[in-house]
């Protein structure tokens, strides 16, 4: 099944902007989050979901969104051999490497995946991604974290050269240390990384029997990690140059720690706002007066008039959450639940009763929903 346009699946033109996108994004995240469908269709809600951040991934990156705009799906598929090759795409690219024995696709990419230095080709060390899992409320106000994420040393033994000790590393007799090799096919010559030594220049004969010839060996390290407050779930913060290492003498990678924040108990977040539902009793609601409500930095109070129904919201300016690229904070909504008495003693039934009774007597005025139900109940069933 072909894949479903990236603009679709946000439901954003191809001209929105990088904060379009990002809008876009969290609302369609906190209406499938498998965190808040349940049941039937949490399948259904969790393809969305998977489908939405997938889509924010690409168009929020402007190397990938650029590639995308170009050549569609082809542009940011690494399986895609020689995708975004211009005219012909992919498929036509490949059928001309095939009629001279795929040396143009091994030059394509080793120029995708390194750089020249010194004759040699050096490559940049793969990306590493953590997530972390922190609560709304570091969240909200940031937070210093230590997380131990994988390191690569000099090995000890051989001190970096990959060499058994009293050995040494020899210069590679096919590419005379130059790492590439002139190959000819034909009326065509190209270069490429030499077979004998992959491209380091050297040749290792008696390899370090602790890094096997690699040079480094794999440990861990403690780093400090700066949460900034107002992250939201599903953001990444990017630790530059602590991914994997390098090869022949290339930069290394970064490492990207992808937040992920526990459900709470009370707030939801949609954005900058928070959402909570707070219960309140049935004499309290139709009497009306002042009830406490949480907010992130401490109680609240707020004066709910006399006959409050269900479902009647509150609005609390600032008590949300200030985000990230925000310059206020977002708002508190506070949903009033009735909660409706249970377990009552006779003597409580009985006033219930009573004042059901006068409720009666005192038709619409007292309840006007429910005289207006029962009136479009009766004109339904008359028609």
């Amino acid at each position: 099944m072909a894949k479903k346009d990236y603009y679709d699946t946000l439901g954003v033109p191809k001209n929105a902007s990088e904060e379009d996108i990002k809008k876009a994004y969290r609302k369609l995240a906190m209406k499938h989050h498998p965190d808040r469908n349940q049941g039937d269709g949490s399948k259904a809600s969790e393809e969305k979901f998977k489908e939405a951040k997938e889509a924010y991934e690409m168009l929020s990156d402007a190397n990938k969104r650029a590639a995308y705009d170009q050549y569609g799906h082809a542009g940011v598929d690494p399986n895609m051999r020689g995708g975004g090759a211009g005219a012909g795409g992919a498929e036509g690219f490949g059928g001309f490497a095939e009629a001279f024995g795929d040396i143009f696709g091994d030059v394509f990419n080793n120029a995708n995946r390194g750089q020249q230095r010194g004759g040699r080709q050096v490559f940049r060390g793969g990306d590493l991604s953590y997530a972390m899992e922190i609560t709304l409320e570091e969240a909200a106000a940031g937070k210093d974290a230590q997380i131990r994420i994988p390191s690569w040393d000099d090995c000890g033994i051989c001190h970096g050269n990959g060499a058994k000790p009293g050995t040494k590393v020899a210069t590679c007799t096919t590419c005379h240390g130059h790492g590439v090799v002139q190959m000819r096919q034909g009326f065509f010559s190209v270069q490429q990384n030499c077979p004998q030594c992959k491209g380091t220049g050297k040749l290792i004969p008696e390899p370090c029997v602790a890094c096997h010839g690699v040079g480094k060996t794999k440990t861990n390290k403690t780093l400090e990690v700066k949460i900034p407050g107002g992250i939201d779930d599903g953001m990444r913060i990017r630790s530059t140059a602590n991914g994997e290492p390098g090869s022949n003498g290339g930069p290394p990678g970064d490492l990207y720690i992808e937040i992920r924040i526990k459900k709470h108990e009370i707030f939801e977040r949609e954005g900058d706002d928070l959402h909570c539902v707070v219960p309140v009793s049935f004499p309290r609601a139709s009497l009306g007066g002042e009830i406490e409500v949480p907010t992130l930095s401490g109680k609240a109070a707020i004066d709910i008039p006399e006959g409050t129904q269900a479902g009647k919201q509150f609005r609390l300016r600032g008590k949300g959450i200030k985000g990230v690229r925000s310059s206020y904070p977002g708002d508190l909504y506070c949903h009033i639940a009735i909660e409706t008495p249970v377990k009552l003693t006779e003597a409580q039934r009985k006033l219930l009763k009573e004042f059901e009774e006068s409720l009666r007597k005192g038709g619409a005025r007292h309840s006007p929903t429910e005289e207006g139900w029962t009136d479009k109940l009766k004109n339904f069933f008359s028609a």
